[in-house]
């Protein structure tokens, strides 16, 4: 497009791949291999401008959050592995847990400075292909011994190595500044919240029993062609499971009174997902059928880890995106939130409803009246599908739009995801 035009975003499908669980189905595909099926098919496909189109797209935008030794720019390399037109400017976005949605709103951001039409947004993680760390010592032989130049030096490099060297540094979900997992920290929020083991199972259940409402049709047009992978639908989704059997599994995190377990966390997962940021001029490179809502505005916000809850964040970031519109919980029809934890999401509409809470810490002084528990997340969240780290952001956001569709035009969204390092990202969407 030679001129762009500023103005309103919207947000429309792209496909994502069925997620699995670490080391499961997918547990071949390496973030490259998972991402340009995805990539291929959303361009190429129905609800894309065709690959002989790809070059008006403006810009492509993929993260992946676990460190790989040999990608550095997702968006570059995923587009390269596609094997799509070179010329289209491609960029890699981290932000956590959060990764994927950061990657829409930078794209809308780009269309609201008339700086792009067309966007092609998401991210990836593959769990199964996370690499070790050495400890420095190991690395820092290692990486000598391979420029030494001749048999002989390298074996007397490699000498060198000491017993403290060869401790290798397994990957945990963990926070660097406070040393404690996500987990543990889910398990402080929901004590100060005072959020039940039986109100965690029960929201997990709903989580399941959304994802799983018949056998998943809602999630179809979203997946990626049948025989793309081994799998053609998600595989953590569980039909029978029960508020028995969920109250039936240990502590994951906290074995001492801890309420936190598998059936109320969301497992690590494989997984990749893509959607499309569009001006009203980049709308017309779509497909007329394909649904789209309109990105109202986007709010972040950040916590000391060492004051807050951990991932309390997207409390704050929806209380000032409301007050800044000037809406009440009330006001919206669908509420998409990511489930690190159902103790997470359980916790943040407490602080929500608290309103000497927001007062003290928000635009919101007045409070924002009762929270509308019965539109949270109606085709399940992470806890039954799981959360690739990069992808679960613009698989929410699809999930929002496909499910706005339904709506009457007019009809409020909000998207919410926490992430590591006490942040939250919101999103504010509206069905046209």
């Amino acid at each position: 497009m030679p001129r762009m035009s500023s103005g309103s975003a919207f947000v429309l499908p792209g496909l994502r791949s069925p997620f699995a669980k670490i080391d499961r189905e997918l547990s071949r595909f390496n973030g490259l291999a998972l991402s340009a099926p995805v990539i291929q098919q959303t361009v190429a496909g129905d609800g894309g401008p065709g690959r002989d189109a790809a070059g008006r797209i403006d810009l492509f935008l993929w993260g992946a959050v676990i460190p790989s030794l040999t990608v550095s720019n997702w968006g570059r390399e995923v587009w390269f592995e596609a094997g799509l037109d070179a010329s289209v400017p491609a960029q890699g976005i981290v932000q956590a847990c959060a990764t994927s949605l950061a990657a829409a709103t930078h794209g809308a951001g780009q269309i609201a400075a008339g700086r792009a039409d067309l966007v092609l947004c998401g991210g990836v993680e593959s769990m199964s292909h996370t690499q070790i760390g050495l400890s420095p010592g190991l690395s820092r032989t290692i990486r000598r011994a391979g420029s030494a130049g001749s048999p002989p030096r390298m074996a007397r490099t490699l000498a060198g190595i000491r017993p403290r060297d060869l401790r290798i540094s397994a990957p945990a979900v963990k926070e660097r500044t406070t040393g404690k997992t996500m987990g543990r920290h889910a398990e402080e929020m929901a004590r100060e919240w005072d959020i039940s083991r039986e109100a965690q199972d029960r929201f997990a259940l709903a989580s399941h029993e959304g994802a799983t409402r018949d056998e998943g049709a809602f999630f179809r047009p979203l997946l990626v062609t049948p025989g793309t992978f081994p799998i053609d639908r998600d595989t953590l989704p569980r039909p029978g499971t029960s508020l028995e059997k969920l109250a039936g599994l240990r502590p994951a995190f906290s074995r001492s009174g801890g309420t936190l377990t598998a059936g109320n966390s969301t497992p690590l997962t494989d997984g990749a997902a893509a959607c499309w940021v569009a001006s009203a001029a980049g709308l017309s490179l779509l497909p007329d059928s394909l649904p789209r809502a309109r990105l109202l505005d986007w709010r972040q916000a950040a916590i000391d880890p060492d004051r807050e809850g951990l991932l309390i964040a997207p409390a704050l970031a929806i209380a000032e995106l409301l007050h800044r519109h000037g809406l009440t919980l009330e006001d919206i029809g669908l509420w998409e939130f990511h489930e690190a934890f159902a103790a997470q999401v359980l916790c943040t509409i407490a602080a929500l409803e608290d309103p000497e809470w927001l007062a003290a810490r928000s635009s919101a002084k007045d409070g924002l009246g009762s929270f509308p528990r019965d539109r949270i997340n109606p085709n399940g969240g992470s806890v039954a599908l799981g959360h690739p780290f990069g992808a679960t952001g613009a698989r929410i956001l699809c999930q929002a739009v496909l499910e706005l569709a339904g709506h009457p035009a007019g009809t409020r969204a909000i998207v919410s995801v926490c992430a590591a390092g006490g942040l939250g990202h919101v999103a504010l969407l509206e069905a046209v």
